[in-house]
């Protein structure tokens, strides 16, 4: 058989479910409503080349406000005869900038989209892609939280999602570490592995065989404190978890590519788990005492760790450690 038409395998049974057009509101257009980043200047560059047929495109630095590292999330490209498996998107108002650079590499058709969760800078070009051809895949939770989003701060209900953009493969948490999907592609063999609640309830990794890389989301980051979106399922406890399940998987070697920040190998995090299991046990304490979350946001648990942190801002501190008291006071 040509190459060109060769097909993918999947290794396991998915469900695969499509959205009817009736459910969905009209969708909002790029950028209308986010003043956070200066859309118009960014650009996506290939930052990194992890196998001769795997790059990583990225934003600029200094231009999101949300981001200000790199704008968006990263996106992880897998190219060759086959066609092209991407993980992520990035915001919907550069979606036709990353189309532009993927093209720069190659012009093979875009068959496949992975999640690796639901938020915007990961996701926001999925309608875009999907018109393109590709096939979205995620966790069930991704595809539920995207189809019921929580309401905004002020209450109100979020907009419906543009129904072209909505996963259409879906997969199960099952066992920790386990794929839950295999993709064989372009010589490689492709690997989506769930993740117990962590950053949302949603999070799957991504594991790339021959070029020993592993696509790891936001779960941890090098750059700010650590983020579990609570009202989407995610756990600070289990970014405990999520990184254990990574030093299962993860060679000495193996590249970690993360949303934000730099890439990290697995050592990398170790001290990164270190910190949110000292912040838990020093909130827990004070808890037990009785204090309240002013009282607690008072003490100023990160201090230790705020020279060494990248990002550091009171918002990130402040969001992290309320976060870290919701979980103890509730359980």
């Amino acid at each position: 058989m040509c190459a060109k038409r060769r097909r993918f395998a999947v290794a396991i049974l998915v469900t695969t479910a499509f959205v009817p057009a009736a459910q969905a509101q009209v969708p909002q257009r790029p950028g209308q409503g986010r003043s956070f980043a200066q859309w118009d200047k960014i650009q996506i560059s290939v930052t990194a080349k992890l196998a001769p047929n795997l790059y990583i495109l990225q934003g600029s630095p200094d231009l999101d406000t949300n981001h200000p590292d790199a704008a968006g999330g990263r996106v992880a490209v897998l190219f060759g005869p086959d066609g092209i498996l991407m993980v992520d998107s990035q915001d919907e108002e550069l979606h036709e900038k990353v189309l532009k650079t993927i093209r720069t590499f190659s012009s093979a058709p875009i068959r496949i989209l992975v999640n690796s969760h639901i938020h915007s800078d990961h996701t926001g070009g999925d309608p875009f892609f999907a018109k393109q051809g590709a096939l979205i895949f995620s966790r069930e939770e991704l595809r539920d939280e995207m189809l019921h989003p929580p309401r905004r701060g002020n209450a109100t209900p979020a907009p419906a999602p543009d129904p072209a953009g909505v996963p259409v493969v879906t997969y199960p948490l099952g066992t920790t570490g386990a794929p839950a999907v295999t993709i064989h592609l372009d010589g490689e063999v492709v690997d989506f592995i769930p993740v117990p609640a962590s950053h949302t309830g949603g999070d799957t990794v991504i594991r790339f065989q021959h070029a020993n890389a592993i696509y790891i989301g936001d779960f941890y980051r090098n750059f700010g404190y650590p983020f579990a979106d609570q009202a989407n399922g995610g756990s600070i406890r289990g970014m405990i978890t999520a990184i254990d399940m990574i030093a299962n998987t993860a060679g000495p070697d193996t590249t970690l590519i993360t949303g934000h920040g730099t890439l990290v190998k697995k050592a990398d995090l170790l001290p990164y788990r270190a910190m949110v299991v000292d912040i838990l046990a020093k909130t827990k304490e004070l808890v037990a005492q009785g204090k309240s979350l002013d009282d607690i946001l008072a003490a100023n648990l990160t201090a230790p760790y705020d020279a060494t942190t990248k990002g550091d801002t009171p918002e990130s501190k402040s969001r992290f450690i309320t976060e870290v008291y919701d979980e103890v006071k509730d359980k």
